[in-house]
């Protein structure tokens, strides 16, 4: 916290003595404008003051209720540019001042039907780019995910999917690294929610990059999904603000504001709300020896109150410099309360009945804060040196407790309660060079170094027959968790106007340790490994490009999967971490093409991964009990074909789609037991856009994921479809946004496991979403949707 405060202390502190230094203005403009055709005045016009000649803004401002302004500057050779969306530009060059005072009256906008037409088809538009390296796909206006996070907007790219719990995968894979503007990210934590200040409204684009070059991190064996968020050019005041409601509870404000002027961008972001995550669930384990089996069933909540708080700016020293500081504060209050249902049959016979009740509360004080320092040179826009330091901080004080209430038979399971007290720390340090020798060569190198520390202190206590609770030194430990990474890579690069190749190589050292303090257990790794990669393009004619690619990549155990605490939630279903789980590693191959024919664009592409120490959530069961556990699992190998398309029969209709096709084949053992089988799995995704008018629109995604066999068992089909539409008034600035995620309820996850001793079923379900909001953007700013995040 100390930290978050002096980061913006320095910057408030930087921005005052940097404006104080621009007060000391001589000449003033003021004015008023209007439409054309009604005379009514324009609210938030935006009004920009240029030096004749150079072209340097001096000044700029926006229009209050009535359509007035007025702008203090220290040069008298000026001239202004005004704008506003749906309106064409309005330059005056003559001004003249009296007494150092230009009254200019009203000022007529005429209105302009191709450039609003222009903005809308922009604003809709998704196109997918094909560089030598990655896919990038503009993210355009995806109205099913109005009042979502980033989670949602990744559900709408093709090749990626967001499953029920949250998890991301590429082309059907885990183990994807997330990235914000192509650094790391808490965003692939389990245990964070930083997702909470990335809203729809901020992303630009996204990348999707399967076989990533030397330069990124080699964390990730799917694969990498880069977020870019949207850089603000836009001068004077801007900014947008929102309101959300939602069934199941979802409600929520954001407010969203930047000031541009020629030295500084200050941004800020503010947000509030709370909502209800419920999830229905179903568990059954049966022991085929003994004919004993557990059934439960019941409801489950994550029910959060949030408050985000977002600063930073941008100081333009020169041109060619800039630095960015900023910092992120966000604070959940947390209450997830359950019921769920318990049966115990013997033989088929009912024996014992009971409810299991939860009750539990959370604080979760997360800080984010970033210094970046950008360097450009003169002689190329890309010949560049890029210093970024980044932090993060997630902490989490949780109780719970653990009621049974039985209605039949005798009372064999304890009360409980769990106390945990969670510390994370991550820091990231990247030093960039770029340097262009040409229009065609390029050379990158880089180095990095990553942090990451953790302290969880949990404990368990079970109720005695005297009604105290008393510790259970099985279950209660302090984990201490360490990660060291550093990174160095070089990549060239020639690309030419036919054809391209990319070639690189990265080094990675990984210093791994965790402890169990009061066990004084321990574990230790340290690896170094090389990555290599290849990329290369040609294109055949203007509409069509081949690209070919590989890589290497690395999975490295992550947190929860090493912490080897039980969650004790539904204690017959368990799940416990490994912490002497290895890394997996995967070779990566891939050669794709893209095709464009008039209105109709495809990309396709054939690939195949291997990798090895292959880490699989593995079942074992013991007296009712299914315990889940992470284990290196040999080999796995997985050809596929991929396919994406977009096409366009009228202005008014845009079909998007994608299907993916994969087959696998699975060689291990463990605990004397073989694990090779070789299987398929599909999935296609389909969304249709409609366009009713230039107020209206109207989107339909459906997805379905086949049956799917996993290591041990069945994991069932799902087919699910989402819609939304949108509504724009007052010419675009103000925006009414409705959405219904899984309209039938249909997005089930089930998985079964039937061998000859045991059989186990799980499934859960979050169920319809519905989502209703309004927003309104000022200045230059667009409307924007805003709903603080989802949970993972």
């Amino acid at each position: 916290m100390y930290e978050f405060q002096s980061a913006m202390k320095t910057i408030f502190s930087f921005i005052l003595f940097c404006t104080s230094l621009s007060c000391h203005a001589q000449y003033s403009i003021s004015g008023r404008i209007i439409e054309s055709d009604t005379n009514d005045p324009i609210d938030f016009a935006t009004v920009v003051v240029a030096e004749v000649g150079s072209g340097d803004v001096l000044s700029g401002t926006t229009t209050d209720n009535g359509g007035l302004f007025d702008v203090d500057i220290d040069k008298e050779n000026v001239y202004i540019e005004i704008s506003f969306i749906g309106y064409a530009d309005k330059t005056i060059s003559d001004i003249f001042f009296i007494n150092g005072e230009s009254e200019l009256g009203d000022i007529e906008l005429g209105g302009d039907a191709k450039i609003l037409e222009e903005v809308v088809v922009r604003a809709d538009k998704s196109t997918t780019e094909f560089r030598l390296d990655k896919r990038v796909f503009n993210v355009g206006s995806d109205l099913s995910s109005t009042g979502a996070s980033a989670l949602e907007v990744l559900n709408n790219v093709p090749s990626v999917n967001v499953n029920i719990e949250g998890e991301v995968s590429l082309r059907g894979a885990s183990g994807v690294q997330i990235l914000i503007n192509g650094k790391p990210s808490v965003l692939s934590d389990e245990s964070s929610n930083a997702l909470g200040t990335i809203t729809a409204d901020m992303i630009e684009k996204i990348e999707v990059i399967t076989n990533p070059s030397a330069k990124y991190e080699a964390e990730g064996t799917a694969g990498i999904l880069n977020i870019v968020l949207k850089k603000n050019e836009k001068r004077g005041i801007n900014g947008s603000v929102s309101l959300n409601t939602g069934i199941p509870d979802n409600h929520s404000i954001g407010f969203s504001m930047n000031n541009r002027t020629e030295k500084f961008n200050l941004f800020t972001q503010l947000g509030a709300g709370y909502r209800k995550l419920p999830s229905d669930v179903e568990n059954t384990n049966r022991d085929k020896i003994s004919g004993r089996e557990i059934v439960s069933s019941g409801e489950q909540f994550r029910n959060e109150s949030f408050y985000n708080f977002i600063l930073g700016s941008d100081y333009y020293i020169d041109p060619l410099n800039v630095i960015t500081l900023s910092g992120t504060f966000t604070y959940e209050v947390e209450d997830q309360p359950s019921d769920i249902n318990f049966s115990l049959l013997e033989n088929d016979e009912l024996k014992s009945a009971w409810m299991r009740n939860e009750v539990t509360s959370a604080t979760n004080p997360k800080i984010r804060y970033e210094l970046i320092y950008r360097r450009e040179f003169e002689d190329d826009k890309d010949h560049q040196l890029l210093f970024s330091a980044l932090g993060n901080y997630f902490g989490k004080d949780q109780s719970s407790s653990f009621t049974n209430a039985y209605t039949l038979g005798d009372d064999t399971q304890s009360n409980q309660k769990t106390a945990t007290n969670f510390n994370e720390s991550k820091y990231t340090f990247n030093l960039d060079y770029t340097k262009p020798f040409d229009e065609v060569w390029t050379l990158e190198t880089g180095v990095q170094y990553l942090i990451n520390d953790v302290n969880n202190d949990f404990e368990v206590s079970n109720e005695s027959d005297n009604g105290v609770f008393i510790s259970d030194p099985r279950l209660t430990n302090v984990f201490e968790y360490s990660q060291d990474v550093i990174g160095v890579y070089t990549t060239g690069a020639y690309e030419g106007r036919i054809w391209g190749l990319k070639l690189g190589i990265r080094a990675e050292n990984t210093d791994l340790n965790t402890l169990l303090v009061n066990t004084n257990e321990t574990n230790s790794q340290n690896f170094t490994d090389l990555f290599p990669s290849l990329h290369s393009s040609y294109k055949i004619s203007e509409g069509v490009s081949v690209q070919a690619g590989y890589s290497r990549r690395i999975f490295r155990p992550r947190l929860w999967d090493l912490n080897p605490f039980f969650n004790i939630r539904n204690n017959f279903n368990i799940r416990v971490g490994n912490p002497d789980l290895l890394p997996e590693y995967t070779d990566s191959y891939e050669i794709g093409g893209i095709f464009i024919f008039g209105q109709t664009s495809i990309n396709t592409s054939i690939y195949h991964r291997y990798t090895t120490d292959k880490v699989e959530r593995i079942s074992t069961f013991d007296d009712g009990v299914t315990t889940w556990t992470p284990q290196n699992i040999g080999t796995n190998k997985s050809t596929g074909l991929e396919l994406n398309f977009k096409y366009s029969p009228t202005n008014a209709i845009t079909l998007n789609g994608d299907a993916n096709y994969n087959i696998f084949v699975r060689n291990g053992m463990f605990s004397d037991q073989v694990f090779d089988f070789s299987a398929d799995q599909w999935s296609c995704k389909l969304t249709a856009k409609y366009k009713v008018s230039k107020a209206l629109d109207t989107e339909v995604t459906t997805r379905y994921d086949s049956r799917e066999q996993t290591i041990q068992g069945i994991r069932a089909a799902n087919l699910y479809a989402d819609y939304g539409f949108r509504y724009k008034i007052m010419k675009g600035k103000g925006s009414f946004n409705f959405s219904v995620r899984d309209i039938f309820a249909s997005r089930i996850r089930k998985t079964t496991i039937d061998n000859d001793d045991f059989f186990t079923f799980s499934q859960s379900q979050r169920g319809r979403f519905i989502t209703l909001g309004f927003s309104y953007g000022f200045g230059k700013g667009e409307a924007m949707t805003y709903s603080g995040g989802r949970r993972r």
